[in-house]
C-alpha cells in the first residue's frame, strides 16, 4: 500500500481508539479501582485483542461471516453478554462498600483477570465489528499479501495498546487515583450502568433493528 493509504488507515485506528465505548469504560475502571497495572494490563489485553479483529477483518474473514446473518447474529449477541457480564462484577463490587486497590504481587490471577477483560471486550465489542467492516473497505483488495495484512493488524495493536495504555497511566499518574479511589464504589457503580446500557442498545438493535 501507498504511504498514503498507511496514514489513512493509521489515523482512522487513532480515532476508532479515542472514541467512547465499554472498552473505554473498562481501562478507566480498571485502572481507578485496581491500580496502574491493572490499568495496563487491562490496555494490553484490550490491544491483543483488537489485533487478531483487524487481522480478521483484513483477510477478508469478517466480512466473509458476515454473508451469513445468523453468525453476526451470535457475534453481536455474544459480545452483549460479555457487557451484561462485566456489568455484573461492576455492579456486586460497587455495593461492596469502599473498593481498596489489590496487591497484585499476592494475586496473580486478578491481573490476568484484568487481561482477559480487556482482551473479551475487544475481541466480542459488536462496535468495533461494525466499524472494521466499515473502515477496511477503502483499504482491501485481493492484491493485498499476508505480510501486508499483518502489519496492517501490528499497527492496530501498536496504535490501540498504546492509546489504553496512555490512559491507564495518566489516570494513575499523581494523586488522580487517589482521589477517584476515595469514590470507587461509585465509580463502578456508573461503570456497570454503562455495561449494561451498551447491552441493551445491542438487544433492541437485535430484536427492533
Amino acid at each position: 500500500m501507498p504511504l498514503e493509504a498507511w496514514l489513512a488507515l493509521a489515523g482512522v485506528f487513532i480515532l476508532g481508539a479515542m472514541s467512547p465505548g465499554p472498552s473505554l469504560a473498562t481501562v478507566l475502571r480498571n485502572s481507578v479501582v485496581n491500580g496502574r497495572r491493572h490499568g495496563v494490563l487491562t490496555g494490553l489485553g484490550h490491544g491483543l485483542g483488537f489485533g487478531i479483529y483487524s487481522f480478521l477483518a483484513a483477510s477478508g474473514m469478517i466480512t466473509a461471516i458476515s454473508i451469513h446473518t445468523g453468525t453476526v447474529d451470535i457475534l453481536r449477541l455474544t459480545g452483549a453478554i460479555v457487557l451484561v457480564i462485566l456489568g455484573y462484577i461492576f455492579a456486586k463490587q460497587s455495593l461492596s462498600g469502599s473498593i481498596k486497590p489489590i496487591d497484585t504481587d499476592k494475586n496473580q490471577f486478578s491481573a490476568h483477570s484484568s487481561f482477559a477483560q480487556g482482551f473479551l471486550i475487544a475481541l466480542l465489542n459488536p462496535k468495533i465489528f461494525a466499524w472494521m467492516l466499515a473502515i477496511y473497505a477503502p483499504f482491501i483488495n485481493a492484491d493485498l499479501g499476508i505480510q501486508i495484512l499483518l502489519a496492517m493488524a501490528l499497527m492496530g495493536v501498536c496504535i490501540d495498546a498504546s492509546w489504553y495504555v496512555g490512559v491507564a497511566i495518566f489516570m494513575t499518574g499523581g494523586n488522580r487515583a487517589a482521589k477517584l479511589g476515595k469514590a470507587s464504589n461509585k465509580f463502578s457503580a456508573a461503570m456497570a450502568l454503562l455495561m449494561f446500557v451498551f447491552a441493551i442498545m445491542i438487544f433492541a438493535e437485535y430484536i427492533f433493528g
